[in-house]
């Protein structure tokens, strides 16, 4: 049996997964994006499968050159006909918030009000139907990185002028109008080989945009969670979590976005706009780190379905 790669660059999100493995007697590689080779001209690869578990935000953790090296390595794995989880076409998608919103539009699907610009220059043109407050976010970001609210056009002329935009590493950037979420909590909604897996609620503090279910600490009963993914020294975020079941509305249209970006695990965000009372899809993630403690939150270890699936698609 040719061994599996895990490819990822983050010490903490990940131990689940390779436990879960292990009790398998499944062997696996960790191969880490920050610092990775390979042979275009190559014919075969050592590895039976590859799940691409690199993230958006590695460049946070000293690993931006990671980022767009994945790119190539995932066209060339294709040329191969490796079994990659979460490929070329879906790490794309991962890599552009820009090419988020687009694919939310080919599916007539709401989203925040946007525009995407790569210069601070054209901000005052950019900013014409947008209403305020709004958030400034990196096209390449994740766990909320590169995302700053401004309340009034004021504070945002004035951080343009003062160069103190960030574009981020791709030097592209959204513009949107900050959603108000109904009842002070988004929805996210995991899902596997495309299909529903579950779903949850977190509510906010509206101190942070860094939701990453692995990191929340608390129920939303008061229960602290065992933060099983993350060093048991992490500061507590101060999220709160429960388990939800979504529309059948919501969970055809989170289907419908996994198969158009040809992603296999991953997970959408989504929210109520107070406003009005529409549904609005904001995040698509082929980074799926799941809930913390899942047993007491959603019942099941959802780890444990995710190998059943990395054994299928190991079969080819």
């Amino acid at each position: 049996m040719k061994p599996w790669a895990i490819y990822h660059e983050h010490q903490h999100w990940f131990r689940p997964l390779f436990a879960e493995l292990d009790r398998r007697g499944i062997p696996t590689l960790a191969l880490d994006p920050r610092a990775h080779w390979y042979d275009p001209s190559e014919s075969q690869s050592p590895l039976g499968l590859v799940f691409n578990r690199m993230s958006p935000s590695a460049y946070l953790r000293g690993g931006l050159q990671g980022t767009f090296y994945t790119l190539q390595w995932l066209d060339h794995l294709k040329r191969l006909k490796v079994p990659v989880v979460n490929g070329l076409e879906a790490f794309t998608i991962e890599t552009s918030k820009a090419r988020q919103l687009t694919l939310l539009q080919s599916l007539s699907l709401g989203y925040p009000r946007s525009r995407v610009l790569n210069h601070p220059s054209q901000i005052e043109q950019a900013m014409e139907g947008i209403r305020f407050p709004v958030v400034l976010k990196a096209n390449i970001g994740g766990s909320g990185a590169g995302i700053v609210r401004y309340d009034t056009k004021e504070a945002l002329y004035q951080a343009a002028r003062d160069q103190g935009l960030d574009f981020g590493i791709d030097h592209t950037a959204l513009l949107q109008e900050y959603i108000p979420a109904r009842g002070g909590h988004i929805t996210r909604v995991e899902l596997l080989g495309g299909k529903f897996l579950y779903a949850i609620e977190v509510t906010t503090t509206g101190d942070s945009f860094n939701l990453c279910p692995a990191d929340i600490c608390q129920r939303s009963d008061g229960v602290e969670l065992v933060r099983s993914a993350c060093p048991v020294d992490a500061p507590k975020t101060g999220l709160k979590v429960q388990s939800c079941q979504p529309s059948d509305q919501v969970i055809h249209a989170c289907e419908a976005i996994m198969a158009k970006a040809q992603i296999d695990v991953g997970g959408i965000e989504l929210m109520i706009d107070d406003r009005d009372g529409s549904i609005v899809y904001y995040d698509i993630n082929a980074l799926s780190n799941f809930v913390a403690d899942p047993i007491h939150v959603i019942g099941f270890d959802p780890f444990s379905r995710l190998a059943d699936y990395l054994v299928e698609r190991s079969k080819g």
